[in-house]
């Protein structure tokens, strides 16, 4: 099966997250045991429309990936990204954030805040096509497609890190699961706090608008200041999840 994308002209491969790789992270112990491997998304990264929007990306240490999410389910729990945190930005203690918009179809995102073996924050956004969903700093998050059809979405990010999978993976997942019966605890936590929900919401601050697709912030960068260097925009990025 060809999952290439065409973007800018340019044809892109994905990286596929396959099933073997999300072993460690699913609620359905029992399915998995004689589940065949198969490939379950593919994450297209570090894409750009012309050389000048990709030599910009690079002077503002940025990147913009799509991810796309076929529907379908691991056992009884809907399909999802394996979910990560993002590490420290240098010379603070607060981590990267990241801005994802939805391309296609309908994302359930999972934020949560651990701290140390607890869970004292996690949050559920519910977004659609044109939504704009902004991780804040300290956040882990998942992103889980709950619908009939296949989930699209693009994300801005800092270009100069890499994920951090392992404190997920060692916890067998995140904070909840979801199945078609609804979200369920992950007994792995020693204390975990119930959902609240959110809206998906607009930042005119940082020119993010529900159906404006958010690439176009290439002509402007500096709208996209707060993916890296986050301390200068707490208060707006807190306002977000309060």
């Amino acid at each position: 099966m060809d999952n290439t994308i065409i973007f800018g002209g340019i044809k892109y491969a994905p990286n596929v997250r396959m099933l073997s790789d999300m072993d460690k992270v699913l609620y359905d112990r029992e399915w998995l045991k004689t589940a065949e491997n198969r490939e379950l998304y593919y994450m297209y990264r570090d894409l750009f429309l012309t050389e000048d929007d990709h030599n910009t990306m690079k002077m503002y240490d940025l990147r913009y990936d799509i991810t796309i999410i076929p529907t379908g389910m691991l056992g009884r729990e809907f399909i999802k990204t394996a979910g990560h945190f993002h590490p420290m930005v240098p010379g603070t203690t607060i981590t990267y954030p990241e801005v994802y918009q939805v391309l296609e179809g309908k994302a359930t995102y999972l934020l949560q805040y651990d701290d140390s073996a607890d869970v004292s924050d996690v949050i559920v956004v519910r977004a659609s096509k044109g939504d704009i969903v902004v991780i804040p700093p300290d956040y882990g998050h998942v992103t889980i497609n709950a619908s009939s059809e296949d989930l699209k979405m693009a994300n801005w990010v800092c270009r100069s890190f890499s994920s951090i999978y392992d404190p997920i993976q060692e916890k067998r997942g995140a904070a909840y699961y979801l199945l078609k019966d609804g979200f369920v605890k992950n007994p792995s936590y020693s204390s975990v706090a119930d959902i609240r929900y959110l809206k998906p919401r607009e930042m005119p601050e940082f020119g993010l608008f529900h159906g404006k697709d958010m690439y176009d912030l290439i002509n402007d960068p500096d709208k996209l200041r707060f993916l890296t260097k986050p301390q200068e925009f707490m208060e707006s990025l807190y306002s977000l999840i309060n």
